[in-house]
């Protein structure tokens, strides 16, 4: 029985939470002590561990923080609460004002050190995920390494730049950042502070002993060529999984039924958080494709879904648009996935999107745009089809080529579905983690650097 204890900003939502918290409850079901450590707990569930960063905070830190909440509670009935009260919150945290102003990422998280004493006994095993979103002071990397083994699953680029998650086109990461051309993208800062964040990173990596998995060989290959790689004792490429108890085929009639949805449409389906405002989607271009396909269709009316925003319904031509609200239930969410004829995804950036293969495994075909890890995803022609990122002529294309042959449509769902139980199954991701698990705590030789599994 291992005690496996994994970090993440928070245990339920979507992308690394999702997948955190799967791999959290499967570990219990095979008999190990599992708990999630997090800067926002938001389940009941008492193996979830809220990181103390408030408790281990100073009276000082306290009592001006306590000043800045009444004097914001008074914001718009006192004049100059506002000004005063965004005042009292620096002085409960002076270092941590200043490096907001000089737009250097803030560590400031003094409840990280606690991380080992937050269960009964210590883990064999911490896993990190997601460590930006405000609650984790990574400059404990080095002597936490070496007390346990430390596991850093990448679900994006942070830990190798001097502050977004992805870099776009900007290549600067590789070479020690500054100069930065967008410094909104999140997590944005104020000022130009990536040149110090970036060597502070490369400095606390140096000092540190750590193992690294990505979902996809993309992100693997930025690792290797990032100030992270000489702290890699051990890299595993390792895909997400789903639940295939969850997303699976089923009648599309029947589910269309049950979420009164019209069964004489061609349905297309989207699904992201914030769908219209999300920057690392590209709605833009589907919105531009949706627009093609009204004047090019010619066939059944179209209902195009957008799923993870709520939204007033629009209309181009003879395509309804259709906005549903986020929706937690994973059951709920299959079915949408299940009543689709094709899932449509276009991204500016996405390391190995989820929503993707839960489509696949509900036996949807999907087109996507050729980003990131999606090309690992998607077998062109055989389960889906890939485009160029911003060509939504070609998009169109593709999603008119596949409403218009029902045949070659439900071979590849069909393959989709296979493909997904093939590679995507939830248990193989958890075999791949609890194997590599077993090696490190009964100290076993690190594999070559790259190591597939």
């Amino acid at each position: 029985m291992l005690r496996i204890l994994q970090v993440n900003t928070e245990d339920q939502g979507g992308g690394a939470a999702s997948i955190a918290w799967n791999l959290f409850q499967a570990y219990r079901l095979c008999g190990h002590e599992s708990w999630m450590a997090v800067g926002q707990r938001k389940s009941q569930d008492p193996q979830v561990l809220l990181i103390p960063n408030l408790a281990r905070q100073s009276r000082w830190t306290r009592f001006w923080k306590a000043a800045q909440s009444r004097l914001e509670r008074l914001e718009g009935r006192v004049w100059g609460c506002g000004w005063i009260s965004r005042r009292a919150g620096g002085i409960a945290e002076p270092g941590k004002s200043l490096d907001g102003y000089l737009g250097h990422e803030d560590f400031h998280f003094s409840g990280t050190r606690c991380l080992m004493s937050l269960t009964i006994l210590p883990p064999d095993i911490i896993h990190c995920h997601n460590l930006h979103g405000g609650y984790f002071d990574i400059r404990i990397f080095p002597s936490l390494s070496r007390q346990t083994p430390v596991i850093l699953t990448l679900h994006d680029a942070w830990l190798l730049s001097g502050h977004c998650a992805h870099s776009l086109g900007c290549e600067r990461w590789k070479t020690g950042c500054g100069r930065c051309p967008d410094l909104a993208i999140y997590p944005a800062i104020r000022r130009d502070g990536t040149a110090f964040n970036w060597r502070r990173k490369q400095a606390i990596f140096a000092r540190s002993r750590l193992y690294v998995s990505t979902p996809s060989w993309w992100l693997m290959q930025k690792v290797e060529k990032s100030m992270l790689a000489p702290a890699v004792v051990e890299a595993r490429v390792i895909p997400n999984g789903i639940d295939l108890a969850v997303f699976q085929p089923r009648d599309k009639q029947t589910v269309r039924f049950e979420l009164e949805l019209p069964q004489d449409a061609a349905v297309l389906l989207f699904s992201a958080n914030n769908v219209r405002q999300n920057m690392w989607k590209d709605y833009q271009t589907i919105r531009a494709a949706i627009d093609l396909v009204s004047q090019q269709w010619h066939g059944q009316k179209v209902l195009f879904i957008a799923l993870g925003e709520g939204a007033a319904v629009e209309r181009s031509g003879r395509v309804e648009l259709r906005f549903v609200p986020y929706q937690k239930d994973p059951a709920t969410v299959a079915r949408y996935y299940q009543a689709a004829d094709v899932y449509v995804h276009a991204a500016h950036a996405d390391t190995f999107p989820n929503t993707v293969l839960e489509a696949m495994a509900c036996g949807t075909p999907v087109v996507a745009t050729a980003v990131g890890g999606i090309p690992e995803q998607v077998d062109e022609a055989r389960t889906g089809f890939l485009v160029p990122a911003g060509d939504a002529q070609a998009l169109a294309t593709r999603l008119m080529d596949l409403l218009s042959d029902d045949v070659r449509r439900k071979n590849m769902g069909i393959e989709a579905a296979e493909d997904a139980c093939r590679r995507f199954d939830l248990r193989l991701q958890v075999d791949a983690y609890l194997e590599w698990y077993q090696a490190l705590v009964q100290h076993e030789e690190p594999a070559p650097l790259i190591n597939e599994v």
